[in-house]
């Protein structure tokens, strides 16, 4: 077997159109026969399977990668939330030519099925009418085995942030135990992980072109099995980048460890120096980058990980360090007899691309087969603008660095101003407000690092924490004129920002505070300072309380100059790892100093493949090094544990007093206890308590919907008297 990478890929708008481009742009790509047949087609060429409604909108994966093919001459069916009781279904627009493209949706179908209670959800944002049960758990592996029954001679592709997040072993959260790759699961030919369109286009062309899909194995952001390492890579084991001890001894003291953990002639290699400059040095990174290029790293077997936290600790700490398109290496891990390849992350979209993808003849409204059924994801999105992709926060609790990498990649502005445009002249029931300019980060766009080159060789997991990066370029002055430009569109009332934003980024550039806070805050603005407490903000890589004070000292000066009354609304995480009870009754007396009362609230949601889910299984922090007497993680995993530290962020609620009374008398603190100012919680009870019960929570928070991540909500608003 022969694999050959590159760094530089061939441009997604220079690819030759394939035959079927004749046909030109459908109107929304097709989901019936019938569609087809007025299409004048007589096959589809590739096939989207989804667990989401279709929707033709850039911020539905579908409609994006279906775009895409068909931008390069392939004609693109959908078949979305399909009946999995039966194949048949799945034949529902015939055998694709090329191959079926399978994901679960813009979520994991774990985390739109299950509360973090681990509850089943009524509801789906992603389904006409937010109806519940409209896919199975684990769809892209339900989906991928309906496919092969439906015509199994015909390739399988899974994509989308399922597959990214279940790539490699994984703990699974539902059913707590470490699962194996989904690609050995679905028992799918290829799996492409993170946005994916740049290893889309290039699959499809080459299956287009006679290859079989077994033997593409050089595409950047794929996965794959093999049966025998490449003769001419270097093979290093994982336990060589980093010495994993173990949670207990082995049973057998003398047992003599598997050469395919601890090889007997360890390779020396190491990862390219993060800090390293360019004067003088950068000829020496190009050689150790061009090495990397030849290099995979043995990740420790399935078998072993499953048995072992700390080893599976170990191998999500050696994942998430080879995640730089610029540096990564190949991993590969034995997945219960099968080996599965791991190439590097595919190198980012340029503007260019970006303006690309973004630019296609989107319809911008649900398919009309829904009629006119409310579909809660798209009434969200529909008068919103994502302006760039990435996130280099690192946050642990967080999937956008598995899934869409830690390097911004940006449209221009030209782009953002013609849709807004196509917003304001096609979409039904657009009023002059644009609902958001973002992405998975508000005010990280065309924010990078200021040398390319120590970019390429950084190996740092975030560039804002413990401190923002001396190399990291933080002017906000492109957003700024973004703003203004937008705000300069014909039709245009109000342009607001609802993405999330690092405020700790924005406090470097007070002029963003100011424009943001004068122009495109609608009374109220979210910030996710996640915690008040050192312990569990280092375990989440956030940044401190004084960062959150800074920025609250703009945004109130800088409300009071524009003449507007307008609130801060702190999002915060329960039970994250790395949380004590102590911790929580901190954060608790913070919100009562601070005049919060959260609405909504809850707890850590483990996704797969997440840092801090590697630490709530191993009770280890892969921030460091994984050792046998490495740093040990407080877990808060016990149902009543987790209550408790839910009751403490809405320590008003009177159904919670008597657990934390409970609480603060164990906790030796009931000083605490009593009617007092600066107590938290009064001595006695009200009658008719009733026991709390947390609102019903709707699919349609857009951290959870866009980064797999839940946040608590609060209103923002003092308490009354």
């Amino acid at each position: 077997m022969q694999i050959e990478l590159s760094n530089k890929p061939r441009p997604l708008n220079q690819y030759p159109l394939y035959w079927a481009e004749c046909f030109g742009t459908a109107p929304f790509l097709p989901m019936s026969r019938a569609e087809m047949d007025q299409l004048g087609w007589d096959s589809c060429d590739v096939i989207i399977v989804t667990g989401d409604a279709y929707v033709d909108h850039p911020s539905f994966g579908m409609a994006i990668v279906g775009r895409l093919l068909e931008a390069q001459g392939f004609r693109v069916g959908i078949i979305a939330q399909p009946d999995w009781q039966s194949a048949d279904p799945f034949r529902a627009l015939g055998k694709p030519n090329l191959f079926f493209g399978v994901t679960a949706g813009n979520m994991d179908s774990m985390i739109n099925r299950y509360t973090a209670d681990r509850k089943v959800r009524s509801d789906d944002a992603y389904t006409p009418g937010d109806i519940g049960g409209k896919r199975p758990d684990r769809c892209s592996i339900v989906y991928a085995q309906r496919c092969r029954e439906a015509y199994r001679d015909v390739p399988i592709v899974l994509g989308g942030i399922e597959a990214s997040l279940r790539r490699i072993a994984h703990y699974d959260y539902w059913q707590d135990k470490v699962r194996r790759s989904i690609l050995a699961d679905s028992k799918a030919d290829l799996l492409l992980f993170g946005n994916a369109e740049r290893a889309l286009v290039e699959v499809a062309h080459r299956l287009a072109a006679g290859e079989v899909i077994g033997d593409i194995t050089d595409v950047r952001g794929s996965a794959f099995f093999v049966d025998d390492l490449p003769a001419d890579w270097s093979v290093i084991d994982s336990t060589n980048v980093d010495k994993p001890g173990r949670v207990e001894q082995p049973l057998n003291p003398y047992q003599i460890i598997d050469e395919s953990v601890c090889p007997e002639d360890p390779d020396t290699d190491t990862a390219p120096n993060a800090e390293v400059k360019l004067a003088g040095k950068l000829a020496k990174v190009q050689q150790k980058l061009s090495k990397r290029l030849k290099t995979v790293v043995r990740l420790p077997a399935f078998d072993q990980v499953k048995r072992d936290p700390v080893l599976y600790a170990h191998a999500s700490r050696v994942l998430h360090l080879e995640t730089n398109p610029g540096n990564a290496r190949a991993l590969v891990q034995n997945q219960g007899g099968r080996k599965v390849w791991y190439n590097p992350p595919a190198i980012p979209l340029s503007t260019e691309e970006m303006d690309y993808v973004f630019g296609f003849d989107y319809a911008r409204v649900p398919h009309p087969a829904y009629g006119d059924a409310r579909i809660p994801a798209y009434e969200m999105i529909r008068f919103s603008i994502n302006i760039m992709r990435g996130c280099f926060g690192g946050c642990t609790f967080c999937s956008i660095t598995e899934h869409e990498g830690r390097i911004i990649q940006n449209r221009s502005q030209e782009s953002i101003l013609r849709e807004i445009e196509l917003i304001r002249d096609r979409v039904p029931g657009f009023t002059g407000v644009i609902s958001d300019l973002g992405g998975p980060t508000a005010n990280m766009y065309r924010i990078a690092c200021r040398s390319k080159a120590i970019e390429t060789a950084c190996r740092r997991p975030s560039c804002v924490f413990p401190g923002i990066c001396e190399n990291l370029n933080t002017d906000h002055s492109a957003l700024i004129e973004l703003y203004r430009a937008a705000r300069d569109v014909d039709g245009v009332k109000k342009i607001l920002i609802s993405s999330g934003l690092r405020y700790d980024l924005a406090v470097e550039s007070p002029a963003y505070v100011e424009e943001l806070v004068t122009h495109h805050v609608g009374g109220y603005l979210k910030i996710a300072p996640e915690h008040t407490e050192t312990g569990p903000l280092s375990k989440m890589m956030k940044p401190g309380m004084g960062s959150y004070d800074r920025f609250k000292a703009l945004f109130d000066r800088f409300s009071r100059k524009a003449g507007k009354e307008q609130y801060l609304i702190p999002y915060f995480i329960a039970a994250h790892p790395g949380t004590t009870d102590e911790d929580m009754m901190q954060l608790a007396l913070w919100l009562k100093r601070n005049g919060f009362r959260a609405d909504q609230v809850q707890n850590f949601y483990p996704s797969p493949m997440a840092t801090a889910t590697a630490m709530y299984h191993s009770g280890k922090n892969p921030l460091k090094r994984v050792r046998r007497d490495s740093e040990s993680v407080a877990i808060p995993k016990g149902e009543k544990q987790r209550r408790l530290h839910k009751a403490f962020l809405r320590y008003h609620d009177p159904a919670n007093w008597p657990m934390l009374r409970d609480a603060l008398k164990r906790m030796g603190r009931e000083d605490l206890i009593g009617n007092g100012k600066h107590q938290l919680i009064p001595t006695h009870q009200p009658r008719g308590t009733k026991p709390y019960h947390s609102p019903r929570r709707k699919n349609s928070d857009r951290g959870r919907l866009r980064k797999g991540r839940i946040l608590t909500q609060h209103t923002g608003l003092p308490p009354r008297d």
